[in-house]
């Protein structure tokens, strides 16, 4: 594969080592180890990255007790090109455009290497087709969001035909 004979040995990468205020701790490190591919995850090439109030929690040491081993680049959500397969990945093809997040559990076996970096890998299932009229920042914008809205509907039972509160227009 072409795009395999061209990636770089190191990575470039927002990590942190210590806990603390993000702008205090975020540092860029331009040799960051590039990521190993998984053989059900694909190495994305980062076009864009969203951040999130968790992120920022993470970052302050709020889940010290299950975050990844420090130093760590944070972020969850992501758009970018799939630049190398797995062994067992069949879902995408060198050069597809993808968003998604990184992480299928949350807060639970976060990975060292997040959405912050030039390049990630991801399984492949917490993966899709960028939509064409969507920009990169504008997927990588989605995954987080949308997760949060789609459980608020589930907590509130919310469904056709089963509405459960009441919407007031002024």
């Amino acid at each position: 594969m072409a795009a395999e004979a061209n990636l770089p040995s190191v990575n470039k990468a927002w990590v942190y080592a210590e806990y603390g205020k993000p702008a205090d701790v975020l540092k860029l490190d331009p040799n960051m180890p590039l990521s190993q591919v998984e053989e059900d995850q694909v190495l994305i090439k980062v076009a864009a990255a969203a951040l999130n109030p968790i992120d920022h929690l993470r970052l302050l040491g709020y889940f010290k007790d299950t975050d990844s081993a420090l130093p760590t680049v944070p972020g969850y959500d992501i758009a970018g090109v799939v630049v190398k397969l797995g062994s067992q990945a069949r879902k995408f093809k060198a050069g597809d455009e993808v968003y998604g997040t990184i992480n299928e559990q949350g807060l639970i076996n976060q990975k060292k290497v997040g959405s912050l970096a030039k390049y990630t890998a991801v399984e492949e299932t917490l993966l899709a087709v960028k939509p064409k009229n969507l920009s990169f920042a504008e997927a990588a914008s989605l995954p987080v969001a949308i997760e949060t809205a789609y459980e608020g509907l589930e907590r509130a039972q919310f469904s056709a035909g089963n509405v459960k509160f009441n919407a007031h227009l002024s």
